[in-house]
């Protein structure tokens, strides 16, 4: 005769830290009118150049010349991207100076300066920081808020809220507000909120699902949390496809890869449709390797935990199309999400296998680890076949060969159609998330060639190129597209940028929210 068991100490626990906190606590965002408070901690930007003004020369007087004293003692000469904290400056508690540099200061240069705030204020324990601006650059409240938010993004989900040996009345880091003061007033609020919050909840739910461990997040999961993000949204539909749907469809590579998994794959489509009735929609396609094994063709295991990140495409593309909803963008947009494990078992798809695709066409498996390639293909015919797109960027953590040509400061860019081309690189500058233009010559297909297939799914070299062919493969060639490798540029090791903190970036929010509202709804506009 059996007996249950009570449910174990360990479980108890593991839930109990599960639910500790949320994923990203930060600070309330407040907007203020420009004034020089009395004390507390405030941060100032500082130009690179000529004598100071604004704000900063404001504290100055405030600190009885202390500030410019203490600033000439650190040696602190004001560039972009550096910061000075300042302890017990009196009459304050904390004065913070970010460099602004010597250029003109435009939107970026702002977010950036935001960016370096925010980073500051989610480790300090000091119940209100305050951003004094006294600048007349427009929408700089809008910017330097954007920036901060970005910059002071953290994922605390797993980490124990109080040590039982800490102080629980204790002020924690990251907790309290953030006030931008500034000419605007609190009147800011206003466009913050239309304009860019919906931006940054896009880039924190990216940041979220690609940050959680694998154990966390599985394709079936990404769909539900995809759902409860876009849950009471306007003008917006999901359709998901399980197993037997693909099946029906005919979507073999997609289930070739997910088959060594546990979890079944899907396919995710969230539309958006808040443009002109009957338009054609703008099409973001995501990799979506919710982790990463190699497959039959395993990766080795220095660096393996790093591979949840393997889904950061199909991440961006939907926080994307969040942003694009959130911000009721006059546009028709869909984002499709290509979801898999990828996963070595009795099951999985073997090397020297051949895949027949939604399309029709076949392909022999060279690499069980060219895993990306595989599930975008049917993901690019169902997009076509379904909503026929205007225009296709397909964005994924495709090639270790894009890291070995870029590095960590390009994602590259490979099309066929030159406008589309200009217009992305333009938008990844305006954005902060740039893009190096990368060849797609017509001689990478003779590498792709199979004596028993259509194509190979790899071989030869360039590899980022040639995956690049591949995927390119499956587009029609009228149709504007372009396939973005982020390999590079999804996960920040250690040191992170103003406006993306160490780990998840979200690659791909902010670009395709610039693209559309430069290059989609500026010329509608007009």
């Amino acid at each position: 005769m059996s007996r249950s068991v009570p449910p174990q100490r360990w479980l108890l626990a593991l839930l109990l830290a599960c639910l500790a906190l949320p994923a990203a606590a930060q600070r309330e965002l407040r907007f203020d009118a420009y004034a020089v408070p009395q004390g507390g901690t405030v941060a100032v930007a500082m130009r690179g150049d000529g004598p100071q003004s604004g704000a900063f020369a404001a504290v100055d007087a405030a600190t009885s010349g202390a500030l410019s004293r203490a600033v000439a003692a650190a040696g602190f000469k004001g560039r972009a991207d550096t910061r000075l904290d300042l302890p017990g400056l009196a009459p304050f508690d904390r004065v913070l100076v970010v460099g602004a540099g010597s250029e003109a200061l435009d939107a970026r240069a702002l977010e950036d300066i935001g960016g370096r705030v925010g980073q500051f204020a989610a480790g300090s324990t000091a119940p209100r920081v305050e951003l004094l601006w006294a600048g007349d650059e427009p929408d700089a409240a809008s910017h330097l808020a954007f920036g901060a938010v970005l910059g002071g993004y953290r994922f605390d989900k797993y980490r124990t809220a109080r040590g039982a040996d800490e102080d629980a009345d204790a002020p924690q880091a990251g907790r309290g507000e953030l006030v931008v003061r500034s000419a605007a007033g609190a009147a800011a609020a206003q466009g913050y909120e239309r304009d860019w919050r919906p931006v940054a909840d896009g880039v924190r739910f990216a940041r979220d699902l690609v940050t959680e461990p694998a154990n966390a997040v599985w394709p079936e999961e990404f769909v539900r949390r995809t759902r409860e993000a876009f849950a009471g949204m306007p003008n917006v539909s999901i359709e998901v496809l399980d197993v037997p749907a693909m099946e029906r469809l005919g979507m073999g590579s997609l289930l070739a890869v997910g088959q060594g998994s546990a979890r079944p794959p899907r396919l995710l489509a969230v539309r958006y449709d808040g443009g002109a009735r009957g338009e054609a929609p703008v099409a973001f396609v995501g990799k979506g390797i919710t982790f990463d094994t190699g497959g039959i063709s395993i990766k080795g295991s220095d660096g393996m935990w790093r591979m949840k990140y393997d889904m950061t495409g199909a991440a961006s593309a939907t926080g994307a199309l969040l942003a694009l909803a959130g911000r009721r963008a006059p546009v028709n947009a869909v984002a499709v999400a290509a979801l898999a494990e990828n996963m070595p078992s009795g099951s999985a798809v073997r090397p020297g296998d051949v895949i027949r695709t939604a399309a029709g066409r076949t392909y022999e498996v060279m690499s069980t680890d060219a895993e990306g390639r595989m599930v975008l293909v049917d993901a690019l015919w169902y997009v076509q076949d379904r909503h026929r797109p205007r225009a296709i960027v397909d964005i994924a953590t495709l090639t270790g060969a894009i890291v070995t040509a870029l590095g960590n400061d390009y994602a590259g860019l490979f099309s066929r159609d030159e406008t589309l081309a200009g217009q992305l690189v333009a938008a990844g500058e305006a954005a902060g998330e740039p893009l190096w233009r990368m060849p797609l010559h017509r001689g990478y297909g003779k590498m792709l060639a199979s004596p028993i297939a259509d194509l190979r799914n790899g071989g030869g070299r360039p590899g980022s190129s040639t995956a690049a062919h591949f995927i390119g493969e499956w587009v029609d060639r009228d149709t504007p597209w372009a396939h973005l490798d982020i390999a590079g540029m999804a996960w920040n090791e250690t040191a992170g940028t103003a406006t993306s903190p160490a780990g998840a970036t979200a690659f791909g929010v902010r670009l395709f929210d610039r693209w559309v509202r430069d290059h989609v709804e500026a010329p509608a506009a007009r």
